[in-house]
């Protein structure tokens, strides 16, 4: 089996890493050359940790390549993978056209009979389209249509994508499913197979789903805070119950970020509004997440109001641990907000060696996290990267203002085990 996987971001470089891993004969498609030249180099765009490994195993196994070229790279394909990550704005609306436009511009070098699986984060509704694109303007290719959601996690996709507790796949032909059961097998063997509206839809609810569930946890840490409760005791007590379960979203912290969750939720409203339908309850989670992004910022002025010209040390700055992204992160966010209000800003990140030029004005970069501490009044974890933890408790006594602002509380060992003199400010604890 051949298989094309095409857009070669995150999604796409993971997915054509590991399905090479699987034994099976993958090239890797992408318009943009300074991609392809570092990925032949054995080096993706983004940091994935392993990920780089996986892609030099699999081109020196000749299971694996990269190209520009879209005629060598479906001409022979019995399968095209689409995986562009799909571009949001700073609405966390999506531009679902950039990745329609790229997949009609090549259907027409696929060979006849070949399927066609979907799994960049598009609306419900995109591979009909993309079908019905082919049914008028290559009537004879007799293409299978399929979309599998993508359930990769940024810092932990590769463990995602090949110990997966289960797969979503959605086709409406028995042909598709039974030329496509083999390859999923070959990744999981529990498959979840239902009609291609249905997977599209299973995308937009469990982004959703877990949107809402970090905004409830969140509304409930506030009221936590007036009474004189303990989220984090509330969220145990919340796990232990057998209906709720272990593993839901239901910890206090941050607004969720990033577009990943925002951008289904979007694509609900949007659908919602396009079918005169009343969707309250989506408007909410938005609304009331947009109200938490301001929490920290809310902390900062209460405790050192910016008519003090303070300074803080910004431990973190990258969208989530085990990544070296700055799309969309909080962190960026906040400290583009306090520099406004007026704060001064000494950040420090392992996986972050430079900052782009809109941001030189913004923080100062420093070598190391005693570094960003010295000379600041306070602390904010931006990021929660395990390497905080080993950070010795006296480091944060050179902080003028004594004070930490953890917004999910990841440093609360080691304050526990350290001087009680630091006021450790957490989303859902009475301060």
């Amino acid at each position: 089996m051949k298989i094309c996987v095409y857009g070669l971001w995150h999604l796409g470089t993971v997915s054509a890493a590991c399905l090479a891993h699987s034994g099976f004969d993958v090239v890797g498609l992408d318009a943009d050359e300074k991609t392809i030249a570092s990925l032949v180099q054995g080096k993706a765009a983004i940091f994935e940790p392993g990920l780089d490994k996986l892609i030099v195993e699999g081109q020196s196994s000749g299971r694996l390549r990269f190209t520009t070229n879209a005629q060598d790279a479906l001409g022979d394909a019995d399968l095209l993978w689409i995986t562009f990550d799909t571009p949001v704005d700073d609405e966390d609306r999506a531009d679902v056209e950039f990745v329609f436009t790229r997949v009609a511009d090549v259907l027409s070098l696929l060979p006849a009979g070949a399927a066609i699986v979907v799994s960049s984060q598009v609306p419900v509704g995109f591979t009909e389209r993309v079908k019905q694109h082919c049914l008028k303007n290559l009537p004879d290719k007799g293409f299978r249509f399929a979309y599998s959601p993508e359930n990769l996690r940024l810092g932990n996709a590769l463990q995602s994508f090949l110990e997966p507790d289960r797969i979503v796949v959605g086709t409406d032909t028995p042909e598709g499913r039974q030329f496509l059961e083999p390859v999923f097998q070959r990744l999981c063997e529990r498959i979840e197979w239902m009609s291609v509206s249905s997977a599209e839809m299973t995308k937009h609810a469990i982004n959703a789903f877990l949107a809402t569930s970090i905004v409830f946890a969140n509304e409930l840490a506030s009221v936590c805070e007036k009474v004189g409760a303990d989220a984090k005791e509330v969220e145990r007590g919340l796990k232990s119950e057998a209906r709720i379960g272990k593993k839901a979203y239901l910890g206090p912290g941050p607004a969720f970020s990033g577009g990943t969750l925002a951008r289904d939720v979007q694509f609900l409203k949007s659908m919602g509004r396009s079918f005169d339908l009343s969707v309250p309850l989506f408007d909410a989670v938005m609304t009331s997440n947009d109200y938490h992004k301001g929490w920290a910022a809310r902390q900062i002025s209460q405790y050192f109001p910016s008519s003090g010209h303070h300074t803080f040390a910004l431990l973190g700055l990258t969208y989530k641990p085990g990544t070296d992204t700055l799309r969309r992160s909080w962190s960026i966010d906040l400290a583009r907000h306090m520099w406004n209000e007026g704060y001064r800003i000494r950040a420090y990140d392992p996986k972050v060696s430079a900052v782009p030029d809109e941001l030189k004005e913004v923080l100062v970069l420093c070598d190391t996290p005693e570094e960003a501490l010295k000379g600041s009044d306070f602390a904010v974890v931006g990021t929660n990267w395990p390497e905080f933890l080993d950070l010795s408790p006296t480091l944060f006594l050179t902080l003028s203002g004594k004070t930490v602002v953890d917004a999910t509380g990841f440093l609360q060992t080691v304050f526990q085990a350290g001087d009680k003199s630091i006021r450790h400010i957490m989303v859902g604890r009475v301060k």
